[in-house]
């Protein structure tokens, strides 16, 4: 496959897994029994969020010069940005300090005084670059901080964002050499190629729950989203992903019954285990209940 074709399988994944997480945003008390029954899934249409919609900025970014331009892409997600797409508020405000014509580096380095963000917002929207570089570990990590820096400078926003794109470069590595998914060398190969940080320290953990008697165990070591930060997302995400990597309905599934932050934890599942499934694996119906995606 070529890496524009990579790209667009990933975000098909990525866009139906925001969709639908997104229709159980909000905590639903039968939630778990509906998903055993098999009759969960919300009527149509499904609209995605700002997930997706910062998710194909990066996109045309690849399609169109091959690489992360950040000063493009900040004014690509600006543009781009509505409100009506669930933005997070400091995103709210970024983005439109952005618009309205602050250089990104001097909005993104003034956020929660100066720290930058750790949000889980540059993760969610890393999984087509790993398809994109697939193949060249330092250009999937190159490009995934370039990208995330633009809005999330925290060095744990960076990391989050640099997890999921490998993740999904792995993805395609296995999908491509036609091996078996395994949860432990998964997560191992990820976690090793991610700076040091919560989040890689969180992967490890991850790594050595193959095998849980519940899902609130990894969630109570991982998070899951509580706080929508890089470090209680990512890991969970790709514990999921490590789960069910040939299996794209059932790890969506274990992202809708663990998560709290369900787009988000959605989006990185289906970004990431669409590069390994093909999109293919995503039922038909899915695909007709969400929203359509731009031309």
């Amino acid at each position: 496959m070529t890496p524009t074709e990579r790209a667009i399988e990933s975000i098909q994944g990525l866009s139906v897994g925001d969709a639908l997480g997104q229709c159980f945003f909000s905590l639903q008390a039968d939630l778990e029994e509906r998903v055993l029954r098999g009759d969960y899934l919300p009527e149509a249409p499904w609209h995605y969020t700002d997930d997706t919609e910062m998710s194909l900025s990066v996109l045309s970014m690849l399609l169109n010069l091959g690489r992360i331009d950040q000063d493009a892409l900040a004014m690509s997600f600006a543009h781009g940005y509505s409100y009506d797409r669930a933005y997070g508020p400091a995103m709210h405000r970024a983005l439109m300090r952005i618009r309205e014509g602050e250089h990104w580096r001097s909005v993104a380095y003034s956020l929660f005084e100066g720290q930058g963000s750790y949000g889980n917002g540059a993760a969610m929207r890393a999984a087509p670059i790993g398809a994109y570089f697939a193949g060249s570990d330092d250009l999937v990590r190159h490009h995934a901080a370039l990208a995330a820096e633009v809005t999330h400078a925290h060095p744990e926003g960076i990391a989050g964002a640099i997890a999921v794109a490998v993740a999904a470069s792995v993805a395609c590595d296995l999908r491509a050499a036609g091996r078996p998914a395994c949860h432990e060398d998964f997560l191992n190969r990820v976690a090793e190629l991610v700076p040091e940080s919560e989040v890689r320290s969180r992967l490890f953990k991850a790594r050595e729950m193959s095998s849980v008697g519940s899902i609130q165990f990894p969630v109570s070591v991982l998070g899951a989203g509580h706080e929508m930060s890089a470090q209680d997302t990512v890991p969970f995400a790709l514990w999921c992903c490590g789960q069910s990597l040939g299996d794209f309905e059932k790890a969506i599934r274990l992202g809708l019954l663990g998560g709290v932050d369900r787009d988000t934890i959605c989006a990185i599942i289906g970004g990431v285990v669409t590069c390994y499934t093909g999109s293919a694996a995503i039922p038909e119906e899915w695909i007709k209940r969400r929203e359509p995606l731009p031309e």
